[in-house]
């Protein structure tokens, strides 16, 4: 086995396959649903943050930092409902440990976020999120982001959620990539984001 094979079959690190897409941002590339004025963007690119995260990830008796377990029940359910996968790539406990060193203000806005997707799960459904079945969520969420008002939450929840899953493994992987190299494009995204 040459040398290529050992580097194309070994297990990168989130850091590692971090480093490569945000390189490939530089060169004009297109991460799909992150906007770089969104804070998760910044820790991305702190790769300590990232070893952490990894940690945090292999931890069996692991709780919240940041939230309480209530809301991290809630984010739990929120983060599978709009992305499918986010359970098994740890998505809350990557969020959980952002928003741990994140600013006030940023922490403030998450909380408010989650919270007025609480709200109206309550005031449509009688029950908190999590103990909707999945097509009272995805109703709940489609109405809830087609709300002028709300739509500030949901797309502060939608930039944090998607930028963590796509920042896993498993979310890399769903875009096609295999460790190698960065993408120029995602082609998967192209469709959906349409010409500039």
């Amino acid at each position: 086995m040459g040398n290529g094979d050992n580097a194309g079959s070994r297990k990168f690190t989130r850091r590692e396959m971090v480093e490569r897409l945000l390189n490939g941002m530089a060169a004009g590339a297109a991460w799909p649903m992150l906007a770089s004025a969104h804070p998760i963007y910044e820790h991305l690119k702190n790769g300590a943050m990232l070893e952490q995260a990894a940690q945090l990830s292999k931890t069996a008796e692991w709780s919240p930092l940041f939230l309480s377990t209530a809301q991290n029940a809630e984010l739990v359910a929120l983060a599978e409902c709009m992305v499918p996968g986010a359970t098994k790539a740890d998505v809350n406990r990557f969020i959980d440990l952002l928003l741990s060193v994140e600013t006030f203000r940023h922490q403030e806005k998450f909380r408010a976020s989650l919270a007025a997707i609480e709200e109206s799960a309550k005031a449509g459904f009688g029950r908190q999120f999590s103990a909707l079945n999945a097509t009272e969520q995805e109703s709940l969420l489609t109405t809830f982001s087609e709300v002028q008002a709300n739509r500030e939450h949901f797309e502060n929840l939608k930039e944090w959620i998607s930028g963590a899953y796509y920042s896993s493994e498993i979310g890399m992987r769903e875009l096609g990539w295999d460790g190698n190299y960065a993408f120029a494009s995602y082609p998967e995204c192209e469709r959906a984001l349409g010409p500039n």
